[in-house]
């Protein structure tokens, strides 16, 4: 029987451009979208084996009536001990929720760019971050950022300007990723166009990360990792 997987779409559309939630159901995974944006939220955690939840251009420490319902389920979700992966802003909820809102702060300027990220002597061992050797590479874009002082964090890699680009909180299965593993080089081409003046603002230039998008495929096997946590426990 497949893994099911509530994926909740923070964003001001559900699907984002990685369109990752289709990709986990060709991993195998029934999946149940829910616009949390938008104020859709299941009337139960009863019967899923993971949660995903996806970026947002909103901070955590936002007083918005959809994050603040966020929080409560992510806590739920930790106490029946449900396995979840937040990407960007979900990484960044996850963090609010289960170690404080002050654990997530806005930086005084944005981290955007390809980036090799370090792994930190725990990642040899994570269930999430096996396959990986050394470092791993994936294109990071954050205004905001979740400390990396916490006791109940487990730093699995950082960069040369955010200590805290993955982390998995105490011995759950649940982890945070601040960039983007989920995104292809064909679709990385088409989002810098669409968000052109944004990242621009953030001190990028879309030439230059046109020039260095690519598959990013060392870092999609967390991915596929937590598709087959999901599936198979």
């Amino acid at each position: 029987m497949a893994g099911r997987l509530l994926y909740l779409g923070n964003g001001r559309r559900l699907q984002s451009a990685s369109k990752l939630d289709d990709r986990f159901e060709t991993w195998g995974l029934n999946v149940d979208r829910y616009w949390s944006y938008g104020g859709q939220f299941p009337s139960s955690l009863k019967g899923y084996d993971g949660i995903f939840l996806s970026g947002s251009p909103h901070g955590a420490y936002e007083a918005i009536p959809f994050i603040r319902r966020e929080h409560e389920l992510i806590q739920d979700a930790a106490a029946q001990r449900i396995p979840m992966l937040g990407i960007c802003f979900g990484s960044q909820i996850l963090g609010s929720a289960l170690c404080g809102r002050d654990q997530v702060f806005r930086r005084a300027y944005c981290e955007i760019g390809y980036k090799t990220l370090p792994l930190t002597e725990a990642a040899q061992d994570d269930k999430l971050t096996c396959d990986l050797v050394g470092s791993v590479d994936m294109f990071v874009w954050h205004n905001d950022e979740v400390r990396a002082s916490h006791p109940d964090m487990t730093v699995l890699a950082y960069s040369d300007d955010c200590p805290n680009q993955i982390w998995r909180y105490r011995d759950a299965d649940i982890w945070g990723i601040q960039g983007h593993p989920e995104v292809t080089k064909a679709q990385a081409l088409l989002w810098f166009e669409e968000n052109r003046s944004r990242m621009e603002a953030d001190g990028a230039s879309i030439d230059d990360l046109k020039a260095k998008a690519h598959e990013a495929l060392d870092a999609k096997t967390m991915l596929t990792r937590f598709a087959e946590l999901v599936q198979h426990g």
